[in-house]
């Protein structure tokens, strides 16, 4: 474990609105945390039936297929940010608006295996090239979306992100089939 790896962002690393992901992140070495978290991930989406995953509790919101979908279009994301800012790029770099991703993606005709699996090859990519960083590429900053962020809050905001969507779907699950029956 590195040292570096395991001291969270401060609140000038990041932009308020994402405080709440930040939060979701427990103490550790934030690259382990990262590995562990798509084992956790991948145990409870991949025994997803088709019909589970398909299945919505009221129109207009995301079933299980489009909330993976999302999480890898994240993964690219906030990772690609993360490589640029810790390359030193000094290029500001636009935001995104998950809902317009949304409605051009096809991620209900795809199947549980096939989303797993690139969300799987994406963040095992990306642990790859986290462990490669210094403490000075974790700390260096960029701006997206109009914002400064470190490359260390990157990270945690992408744990943070996906702790949040797993935590939606397992309370969700439950309610699916209990519609269905």
């Amino acid at each position: 474990m590195s040292s570096f790896r395991t001291i969270r962002p401060q609140a000038s690393e990041y932009s308020p609105s994402h405080e709440t992901y930040i939060r979701r992140v427990p103490e550790g070495d934030i690259v382990d945390l990262l590995e562990k978290q798509i084992e956790d991930t991948l145990a409870f989406v991949r025994p997803l039936s088709e019909h589970d995953a398909s299945s919505r509790r009221k129109p207009g919101e995301w079933n299980f297929k489009e909330v993976i979908g999302h999480l890898s279009e994240a993964e690219r994301i906030l990772s690609c940010r993360a490589l640029r800012f810790a390359r030193a790029d000094a290029q500001p770099l636009p935001g995104w608006d998950q809902d317009d991703y949304m409605r051009e993606s096809n991620f209900t005709e795809r199947t549980v295996k096939d989303l797993a699996e690139e969300l799987e090859h994406l963040r095992r990519a990306n642990l790859a090239l986290f462990r490669s960083w210094t403490a000075e590429a974790l700390a260096r900053r960029g701006k997206a979306d109009g914002k400064e962020v470190s490359v260390r809050a990157l990270l945690y905001i992408l744990a943070g992100h996906e702790r949040h969507h797993l935590e939606q779907m397992r309370q969700r699950l439950p309610e699916l089939r209990a519609l269905a029956s």
